[in-house]
């Protein structure tokens, strides 16, 4: 199998002068960023990287982000990227967990990653405008020269910090193969053509920016940076670089549809929408089918971990199911309280989703965390954490994390669905259901609210109670808020909704 080094010559030789990478004026051919990646793989080996070594990024999505990908795939070095508002003590344990000794980075971070420093010292390279410690990128990477191949299909790619939401991130490293192959299978679970154009605003120490990254270089593509999502920018991209294809996390597709601009923008060229990261409500489905009139809309399911678990390929046609498995992977749904990868659910009975680690996209285990190993990988299935159902016509629903199971009155209440039936009320802009103490029920069902018109609590209420909704799912209470609490690439957290970290409505509307 290639590598992701000679994977990138196959478009430089297929299409040398096609523009592969866009940032703001900057713009590069195939050839010229062949040219640019070679420099920064010499650079690399001037700091004393050799294969094998990790190379830990802290950027937003800009040229040299997408360079020093690429590089470190040509030179063997194991790309290891960071959210740019990652912690001190979130770059410190990264530092050391990945045994990495050198550090690129830019302004945005530059007091994280200089606390940083005094715990876990690092060569630095520092990227862009204002000052920072450490060797500015053009000293390092500076200058032109073919990128040559180092490395081969079974070296390590990249390694991905998962969020998580207690303890320390987890490392999760990937082969270049494994990384191959969720890239071809993207390309065709996603019917992408050669010359296709993408918005790359989902960051790249994240898996759907990775995916993007990779999967344009496949089909000879363009990969439009966007360093942080803003709407207006993001519509304006889109028009004037002529976007094929947008894969985002459902919050940005809100984002993009509520702003001013979006009605005078042609997005007439967007002909595909991929979605994935977290579930997509059936009113925010209907609006961007009414929007774009894609010819195909995607709901893509999957992680770090394992890339592709399952797929809809109809997603407005069937809201809410993730599909079936995807072309590289088998999936079962498995007894909350099984023991074994044997012990299935019925249909419609929700259990924990598996994944079989033989796919070829799966990764081999968590770095330095035997522990979190024996919990999450067993007879040779990977547990995912996720809570889900399969239907009658054996189509997969994913309802939320076990985690996040709501446990009232011995009832288990997924908040996925109740949110999608209250996402459907006029007045409800977004949505997020989370489980709260209770004493006598030991929780309650409370709906978090953010409103783009005057509704109450009262009127939420009845609007649940006349819809399929059974009653014990209905929620006892409703907060309205100004935003719901999210993650950087979109994921509701409920755990900050339960320990009361959140903002109520500043100017609460008149109920009606």
């Amino acid at each position: 199998m290639l590598d992701l080094g000679r994977t990138f010559l196959q478009s430089f030789e297929r299409a040398p002068g096609a523009t592969a990478l866009v940032d703001g004026e900057q713009r590069l051919t195939y050839a010229q960023w062949a040219q640019q990646i070679g420099a920064v793989q010499r650079g690399l080996t001037a700091l004393g990287l050799k294969a094998g070594d990790h190379l830990v990024s802290v950027l937003q999505n800009r040229m040299e982000a997408a360079t020093l990908h690429w590089a470190c795939q040509f030179a063997g070095i194991v790309m290891t990227p960071l959210n740019w508002r990652a912690k001190p003590e979130e770059i410190t344990h990264c530092l050391k967990d990945s045994g990495a000794r050198v550090l690129v980075y830019e302004q945005v971070c530059s007091l994280a990653v200089s606390e940083a420093m005094q715990a876990r010292p690092a060569t630095l390279v520092f990227v862009g405008e204002g000052e920072g410690a450490g060797t500015p990128y053009a000293d390092c990477f500076g200058g032109e020269a073919m990128p040559v191949p180092q490395a081969t299909a079974q070296d390590l790619s990249l390694m991905l910090y998962t969020s998580g939401t207690t303890g320390a991130p987890k490392g999760v490293p990937r082969r270049h193969r494994a990384e191959r192959v969720a890239a071809l299978a993207h390309v065709a679970q996603n019917q992408y053509g050669y010359g296709e154009r993408t918005l790359g605003v989902m960051p790249l120490y994240h898996t759907m920016g990775v995916r993007s990254l990779l999967a344009l270089a496949l089909v000879d593509g363009c990969f439009v940076c966007l360093p942080q999502f803003d709407a207006a920018q993001a519509l304006r991209s889109i028009a004037q670089e002529r976007i094929t294809h947008l894969y985002l996390v459902p919050t940005l597709y809100h984002d993009l549809l509520a702003h001013p601009s979006f009605a005078s923008t042609d997005v007439r060229t967007v002909r595909r929408l991929g979605f994935a990261g977290a579930p997509m409500h059936d009113a925010l489905l209907q609006r961007l089918q009414q929007a774009f009139s894609p010819e195909l809309f995607v709901n893509h399911y999957g992680s770090s971990e394992i890339y592709t678990f399952s797929l809809n390929q109809d997603a407005v046609g069937k809201p809410g199911s993730a599909g079936r498995a995807g072309i590289n992977t088998r999936l079962r749904v498995v007894k909350l309280e099984g023991k074994s990868v044997d012990a299935l659910a019925a249909p419609m009975e929700e259990g924990q989703i598996i994944a079989d680690m033989l796919s070829d996209e799966a990764f081999e285990g968590y770095h330095n965390r035997p522990e979190a190993n024996d919990k999450s990988l067993r007879e040779g299935w990977y547990f995912t954490g996720d809570t889900g159902y399969v239907d009658a016509d054996g189509d997969l629903f994913v309802t939320g994390r076990v985690d996040d199971m709501i446990i009232s009155g011995g009832e288990n209440i997924s908040p996925v669905e109740i949110e999608s039936v209250l996402s459907l009320h006029p007045a409800v802009d977004e949505v997020a259901v989370a489980g709260l103490k209770d004493e006598r029920w030991g929780q309650r069902v409370v709906a978090f609210v953010k409103r783009k018109q005057s509704v109450s609590s009262d009127g939420l209420d009845q609007y649940c109670r006349t819809s399929a909704l059974v009653n014990f799912k209905r929620p006892r209470e409703y907060i309205f808020v100004d935003e719901i609490p999210k993650s950087p690439v979109g994921k509701v957290l409920r755990r900050k909704l339960v320990a009361g970290e959140y903002l109520p409505e500043a100017n609460p509307a008149q109920p009606t």
